[in-house]
């Protein structure tokens, strides 16, 4: 049974050209640069308000598999969340050094690029997808 997280064919660009305020467009703007750039692969709408970055194949039982992206990021009301792998060792690292932000139940929250560290932002990026790939040889 696959659920819930199926790639939309919606334009990233038209999605992040909805958003009202200009200061989080070019947060989203600059965030799809820098998960573009680190990871090697072109956003993706996974959703309404969801870019994500590559994909694996989960199945976590008989009933319950599907697909989701390796990293992703998407828009709430107020913040900006980032979706990384939850169980890498390394992720308590680097969110020491990211700068401000919020844990969620599944994700980062940041308000605003500028108050969070770009390289460990990429750093972050990228050892989250390798972990992943390692995790889930289906890639």
């Amino acid at each position: 049974m696959t659920i819930h997280r199926m790639k939309k064919e919606d334009s990233v660009i038209e999605f992040i050209e909805t958003i009202e305020d200009e200061k989080r467009r070019k947060d989203c703007i600059k965030l799809l640069e820098i998960f573009e750039d680190s990871s090697g692969f072109i956003g993706k709408m996974w959703g309404p308000n969801i870019i994500g970055f590559g994909k694996y194949h989960y199945k976590l039982n008989d009933q319950i598999e599907g697909d989701a992206p390796l990293i992703a990021f998407g828009l709430k009301k107020s913040k900006i969340s980032l979706y990384f792998a939850q169980d890498n060792i390394n992720r308590d690292r680097y969110l020491k050094e990211l700068g401000k932000h919020t844990l969620g139940k599944t994700c980062v929250y940041i308000s605003d690029i500028e108050h969070i560290d770009v390289k460990v932002l990429k750093h972050l990026i990228v050892d989250s997808m390798k972990y992943l790939q390692n995790q889930y040889d289906n890639t």
